[in-house]
């Protein structure tokens, strides 16, 4: 009896040990993966008191607010789709007074090299045409609307600029703390003006390790960028027909606008969602082949040659304009995507 009491508390015990070695196999079960979801939205806002653009200013050096919308779907993991919708407010010469940006394009990860190509739709809306005169230097015939409106310091200005450039970029990053890119623009119509342009820069990015701040969760990088502008020759409405003494006479088939120099650097600091950047922006464009370029309505100067300080090849007016001078740019933004800023 003894022997069979010790057998069957034996048999007991493996069985219990059995029954317990698979309730454990069921317990550490893994669950099946959630599905790959390839959808993605990104969007966000900001605010600025000066918008500028290759370091020229879209706003009269006034502030500017802006937004977009960006979907997006993941082909894989190293392969996105997107397009867009921007938007942001201006101050143009031709009076349009706001940007809409349509845009669309790929980016593929290889590694630490991640690639963006795609093309770019800049639009403006609401212009007018500003020329003072029926017909161009070419002689060709202006609209009413070119030829009754005329902006005070002699610019002229179409009533469209709305242009698309195609671009390619790469950014290698180093590791977490350093960044470098690459970037090239294209476009056969730069602002509408029949120039073509081509910008190429380089950008590099130090972003400070996340035990700077100890646990606030506060951010901070330090980012610059240079790049040179390369343009053609406008069309002939922006030639100009002045022929005073002294003057370069005028360009009846258009101006070859100056290619320039543009460079920027800044700081920033992150929180979250949110961002707060403060930027130094220059280029080596003088005031009087930047007003050339831009025709800003808010040129000034004097169009004699004794006392015009921003006479030059291409602005025989004297007119001088400080859109493409130095600028202090602090800018606050906010950035969101649906999959990870919202749960």
């Amino acid at each position: 009896m003894k022997k069979l009491a010790l057998l069957a508390t034996a048999l007991a015990m493996v069985s219990g040990s059995a029954l317990a070695a698979d309730l454990r196999v069921k317990a550490v079960k893994a669950p099946p993966p959630p599905a790959f979801d390839p959808w993605d939205i990104a969007f966000g806002s900001s605010i600025t008191n000066d918008y500028v653009f290759r370091g020229i200013t879209q706003s009269n050096h006034k502030p500017s607010v802006s937004a977009y919308f960006e979907p997006r779907y993941n082909v894989t993991k190293d392969v996105q789709l997107y397009a867009g919708l921007a938007g942001a407010s201006i101050s143009f010469p031709n009076r349009a007074a706001a940007e809409i940006d349509i845009y669309g394009g790929i980016r593929p990860t290889f590694g630490a090299f991640a690639f963006d190509f795609g093309v770019w739709g800049y639009l403006y809306p609401g212009g007018t045409c500003h020329y003072g005169a029926a017909v161009d230097t070419a002689g060709q015939p202006l609209s009413a609307e070119c030829a009754t409106n005329a902006l005070v310091n002699g610019n002229v200005i179409k009533k469209n600029l709305s242009f698309f450039e195609g671009y390619a970029k790469v950014n290698y990053t180093v590791n977490d703390m350093f960044q470098f890119g690459a970037n090239e623009y294209y476009t056969p119509s730069f602002l509408g003006s029949g120039a073509w342009g081509n910008y190429a820069s380089i950008t590099g990015k130090f972003t400070a390790p996340s035990s700077t701040f100890g646990s606030s969760g506060l951010g901070m990088y330090v980012s610059g960028e240079f790049g040179r502008q390369w343009l053609g020759t406008s069309d002939s409405f922006y030639g100009t027909g002045f022929t005073n003494p002294g003057f370069a006479g005028p360009f009846p088939n258009g101006i070859n606008y100056a290619d320039y120099n543009t460079w920027n650097i800044g700081v920033g600091f992150t929180y979250k969602v949110f961002t707060l950047d403060i930027r130094y922006s220059d280029t080596d464009l003088s005031k009087g082949d930047c007003n050339a370029f831009t025709s800003d309505f808010a040129a000034r100067g004097n169009i004699t040659a004794a006392s015009g300080t921003s006479i030059t090849a291409i602005n025989p007016t004297g007119v001088g304009s400080n859109w493409c001078g130095a600028a202090g740019i602090v800018k606050l933004s906010a950035d969101l995507t649906a999959m990870t800023s919202l749960k």
